[in-house]
């Protein structure tokens, strides 16, 4: 049983070797032991979130500064150890109201629980040479790549694959947007108000907004906590959403009354987008993969009062064998490797390989072959991902183009959102339409 005095840092602490040893998702992991929390102090989950992103978002420098103090690879040690040096590294290192000194006190408590008196005594020798010594300097690293990839916290494979296709300068601006943290923005349901009266309602319950510039009906929230419970959330007055997610259904522009094939639509963010541009007026086919995903689809369009959503439990990859119908807009929000999004989830740049992205880009071609007959002559097809990678983005259109004459690029709707950019999530998407008389 652990004590309510270490219960923040334990839990941190069980969340990173799950991440790194189960292969969990780290928004979902914390979710999990945060929802077994209900008491928990609202000041002590904050703190655990903060330990957990950070930890992962800082990985590779602490491991930088932690091995030179460790007799033996930093991998040999038991994984729990691990991860307790990193997570104390990290808050001595990066966060500042914490003293040092309960820092290392509580790490070699926690050792003790779970381990034994050598162990604690490892871990308390460790972090107070860690608090002694100067930390090593990146200047002896004579490869900028990998000078870049470790001061950032990056694979290098990855840092090397951005500078190839972006260029060292804009690859720099990259990695260090991915470590800020990611601001918490709405779309505000144009159902049910203007974006105008739900800023005023939020003000008047205590938060601090101010206006997307990117997007008309974006907000951002500066300060007040989560504003997912705001009375205003409950009764579908908006949803919460990235301000570069927003412009998809733009490119797509649907108009009310048509039929619009949402492709892979869980959690629902762009298919209730798309409704609500709709004026709820027309026909939306939002089709998932997973029965949960699909039932989450449905649950956000119930919460937002849209009536046009249908949703359905299929391989968008099958449809053609399901339906003979046809579609007047169809957007293919394709499941990608996720680098545009790592800021929020920092575990994505750890668990995936190279190899992760050539085999999902197979899938990206193989949807976008199988989905694109079912858009009607003269119809458009928006095709968007949250990554940065061209493998999986502009070489996906190039592969699909060359086997689809049919189809065309519509000029000037190709865009390639760096999170750099806006302080936006990282997202790639351009519109195709079908020619007449195929």
């Amino acid at each position: 049983m652990v004590s309510k005095k270490h219960l923040t840092r334990t839990l941190a602490l069980k969340a990173l070797e799950q991440i790194e040893q189960g292969g969990a998702y780290s928004n979902l992991m914390l979710n999990r032991l945060l929802q077994g929390q209900p008491d928990m102090d609202k000041r002590d989950k904050h703190l655990m979130t903060e330990i957990v992103y950070g930890t992962l978002q800082h990985l590779r420098i602490i491991d930088f500064y932690l091995q030179p103090l460790l007799k033996k690879p930093l991998n040999k040690l038991d994984p729990w150890v691990k991860q307790l040096l990193r997570l104390s590294v990290y808050q001595i290192h990066f966060l500042d109201r914490v003293p040092d000194r309960a820092i290392v006190h509580e790490a070699v408590e926690i050792a003790k629980i779970k381990g034994h008196r050598g162990i604690s005594g490892m871990v308390n020798g460790v972090l107070r040479a860690y608090l002694r010594s100067e930390r090593p300097s990146l200047d002896t690293l004579t490869n900028k790549v990998e000078r870049l990839a470790i001061q950032t916290s990056h694979p290098t494979w990855l840092v090397d694959r951005w500078d190839e296709q972006y260029g060292y300068e804009d690859t720099r601006l990259i990695c260090e947007a991915n470590n800020r943290p990611p601001r918490m923005t709405l779309r505000v349901n144009q159902l049910k108000a203007t974006r105008e009266d739900v800023m005023t309602k939020l003000e008047t319950e205590g938060y601090k907004v101010q206006p997307s510039t990117i997007v008309d009906e974006g907000v951002i929230v500066l300060e007040g906590g989560n504003v997912t419970q705001s009375s205003l959330f409950s009764e579908g007055y908006f949803t919460i959403q990235d301000e570069s997610s927003m412009l998809i259904p733009h490119l797509l522009d649907p108009q009310p009354g048509m039929r619009v094939l949402d492709a892979c639509a869980a959690p629902g963010g762009k298919t209730t987008h798309l409704a609500e541009y709709m004026r709820d007026e027309g026909q939306i086919l939002a089709v998932d993969l997973h029965p949960h995903k699909e039932k989450l689809v449905r649950e956000n369009a119930q919460r937002l009062g849209t009536s046009i959503v249908d949703t359905l439990t299929a391989d968008a990859r099958l449809l053609q064998d399901q339906t003979q119908e046809s579609f007047d807009r169809i957007l293919l929000d394709a499941p990608c490797s996720g680098f545009g999004v790592i800021r929020r989830k920092p575990d994505l740049k750890w668990s995936k390989t190279e190899s992760d992205i050539a085999q999902i880009s197979k899938v990206q071609l193989e949807l976008l072959k199988k989905v694109s007959p079912l858009l009607k002559p003269g119809g458009h097809l928006v095709y968007s991902t949250c990554t940065i990678e061209k493998e999986e983005n502009q070489s996906v259109i190039g592969h699909f183009l060359a086997d689809h004459t049919d189809f065309h690029i519509v000029p000037d709707s190709e865009r390639q959102i760096l999170p750099q950019h806006f302080g936006s999530d990282g997202f790639y998407m351009i519109k195709l339409q079908r020619n007449f008389g195929d």
